[in-house]
């Protein structure tokens, strides 16, 4: 079932319609670690029209603290979405030319099934007793989404960093359902280095007192002091030396000279407390723990004998691998890693390294290159396709 929830008056070109898929009880989702659950409720947004071919939709996949708000003013934040330099009309994704569709992963904390939902067989949330989820398992659950549509073929699927992870699940799994693929800032498995930053985090959250193994719900309270910390660790990663440097220095914040205490004489440590303090009022604290496990899990080629190529064999998908010099989170060489696998298999596949001193979210920021590159890989794409400029 597909219930529209959007607002008829709005511009669904910028700021998009929101929808809610329901598996109901009896046909629940199979996970891979071989939990069935159900019912799962899948919340997403969709921006501009599905043309009558459907021909020309393009699947975006979001980050570990992204939603389905891709442009457009956030209705549970009230701020703007994530990626409005990338989504609208006009835009790399147009939406005067293509039908966005994005869909909040399983685990979320945003309309889609996650810990904080109500537990059918106990009629508490399910905290700790969700089961632990997989990339493979958020595509799955985008693929009932496109299954309702009725979208045979994707036009394109896009994502950077955990999104990326889902696009080449998605290329893996389902080549015939993917027309073009934009792996983005991503990796093909989770490296140690990666594993051990979210530890820090997962670590910060279960040591709050409020975190009460999970169960902080039942007695209305959230582990903001540990998510704080969390989002704080991982903050530090998406941005790098040069970006650190250059926004803040060593300079004081709001005052002349060092207190000798432990209030925040930095700008650098006032912009981190924020990003913590924000942070906890728009995600869940289970949620975080759940879906930073599922990136730490992510492991393309361990399904393909070890061997990441064979993940790819036979593929008809056109690729587009984008990395961005200063990303130490997911570097260059390990989206080249993917590049060469696909070259492996002789498969259609561009690559771009764009020299950024922005680092890891430089794909959420203003950079020339990356537009000038996905606008002509999409737009030759769309026009082998058919899909006219509007």
């Amino acid at each position: 079932m597909v219930a529209d929830t959007g607002d008829a008056d709005t511009d669904d070109r910028r700021d998009g319609r929101s929808h809610v898929l329901t598996l109901p009880a009896d046909r629940p989702l199979r996970l891979a670690c071989g939990v069935s659950l159900g019912p799962v409720t899948i919340a997403y947004q969709t921006y501009g029209a599905l043309n009558a071919e459907k021909s020309n939709a393009i699947l975006v996949c979001h980050a570990l603290t992204g939603d389905q708000y891709l442009t457009g003013i956030n209705p549970v934040t009230g701020r703007e979405g994530w990626w409005p330099l990338m989504v609208g009309p006009g835009l790399t994704l147009d939406t005067d030319r293509y039908f966005i569709i994005c869909a909040n992963v399983l685990g979320g904390c945003m309309g889609t099934t996650g810990p904080r939902d109500t537990d059918p067989a106990s009629g508490r949330p399910y905290g700790l007793s969700f089961p632990v989820i997989t990339i493979r398992d958020m595509v799955m659950a985008q693929k009932l989404v496109i299954d309702a549509l009725g979208i045979a073929q994707l036009f394109c699927v896009i994502g950077g960093s955990m999104g990326g992870m889902q696009v080449l699940q998605w290329a893996a799994d389902f080549p015939e359902r993917v027309h073009t693929a934009v792996p983005i800032a991503t990796a093909a498995k989770h490296s140690a280095q990666n594993i051990a930053f979210h530890e820090v985090g997962r670590q910060a959250i279960m040591a709050d007192p409020d975190w009460r193994q999970g169960d902080y719900y039942s007695a209305h309270t959230r582990p903001r002091a540990g998510l704080s910390v969390a989002r704080m660790t991982a903050h530090i990663t998406y941005l790098s030396e040069a970006a650190l440097q250059a926004k803040f220095g060593r300079k004081l914040q709001d005052r002349q000279a060092l207190s000798f205490g432990f209030d925040a004489d930095f700008q650098v440590e006032s912009y981190l407390r924020y990003q913590g303090s924000s942070f906890v009022e728009r995600f869940d604290a289970n949620a975080y723990l759940y879906i930073t496990r599922a990136m730490d899990y992510f492991d393309l080629p361990a399904a393909y004998d070890g061997v990441l190529a064979n993940a790819f064999r036979g593929t008809e998908t056109r690729f587009c691998i984008i990395s961005f010099t200063s990303d130490w989170l997911y570097p260059t060489s390990e989206n080249r890693a993917i590049v060469r696998a696909l070259n492996a298999v002789a498969a259609n596949v561009s690559f771009v390294e764009v020299e950024s001193d922005k680092g890891h979210d430089a794909f959420l920021l203003d950079e020339p290159e990356m537009f000038k590159t996905l606008n002509g890989f999409l737009d030759a794409a769309a026009r082998k396709r058919g899909l006219a400029r509007p």
